[in-house]
């Protein structure tokens, strides 16, 4: 029997939005685009169905989509889109679509943030860099996901000197608890801070954990306990008030004038 599996037609598929914050400002700084099912089934599902050999192209067809349907929903911040490292290098034109797509959805490329996995990166790493090249010249940003997934060697940081570095949410859960993941963070914090590249701390969900993260001088975050992402719509956003910098963000209301207050100046 042939095996027919190469030719059967792509999963339906779309998108769900989560929000990138900064908790110092207390606002909305970028979207990230996460594939799910025309249903908003989970990305594994709709992933998992994709032949190998087809997975360069609907990386291609995914960024695309993702990039219209921003358009659509009016994103007006820099939108972080996930893709294979290993897709640009085995399609040339994997870059060159996306540049196509983003202008003819009215998306300027300085909002783009190309996303790709640290061990992705690491698989193919030479020819990697000489296409982020090319993306980083049209102004493209580069942001390495799940950092820490392969406590690969912070060398990975110096070579792409990337515009973002995102932890990854296994170094974050429980971070608040002391051991060797906190000297990981701080240590990935400093690189960071000394060559200029975002720090962002993702999958953030509990009090304690932001409560650490922040402790250690970092602003950006995405997490649950910030947004959920939701399908085809941009969530707002929920800010937790857990430290002094967070109360003095918040704004300052009015107060109610006191009984005595009314009597001074009704006399």
């Amino acid at each position: 029997m042939t095996d027919q599996s190469h030719h059967a037609p792509d999963p339906a598929f779309s998108f769900a939005f989560q929000p990138i914050v900064n908790a110092e400002s207390r606002k909305v700084v970028a979207w990230e685009a996460l594939i799910r099912g025309a249903w908003d089934e989970p990305a594994w599902q709709v992933l998992n169905q994709i032949p190998s050999p087809r997975l360069p192209l609907f990386d291609r067809t995914a960024r695309a989509a993702a990039l219209a349907l921003a358009a659509r929903l009016g994103i007006d911040r820099a939108l972080h889109l996930n893709f294979l490292s290993q897709s640009l290098v085995s399609d040339p034109k994997n870059l060159v679509s996306t540049f196509e797509a983003a202008q003819r959805a009215g998306l300027p490329l300085d909002r783009i943030v190309l996303e790709a996995g640290e061990t992705d990166i690491l698989e193919g790493r030479a020819p990697f860099l000489a296409q982020m090249r090319e993306a980083r010249d049209r102004g493209v940003k580069l942001a390495i996901d799940n950092f820490g997934s392969a406590y690969a060697s912070l060398s990975l940081i110096s070579d792409l000197e990337p515009d973002q570095v995102k932890l990854d949410m296994r170094l974050i859960r429980g971070i608040e608890r002391p051991g060797p993941r906190q000297a990981v963070v701080r240590a990935i914090a400093q690189v960071c801070a000394e060559l200029r590249i975002e720090l962002i701390a993702a999958g953030v969900e509990t009090i304690a954990e932001y409560t650490w993260l922040r402790d250690q001088s970092l602003s950006l975050f995405q997490g649950y306990l910030f947004a959920r992402p939701v399908f085809e719509a941009l969530p707002p956003a929920q800010f937790p008030l857990t430290t002094l910098a967070d109360l003095s963000a918040r704004p300052v209301l009015p107060s109610r004038p006191t009984a005595a207050t009314r009597t001074k100046k009704r006399a």
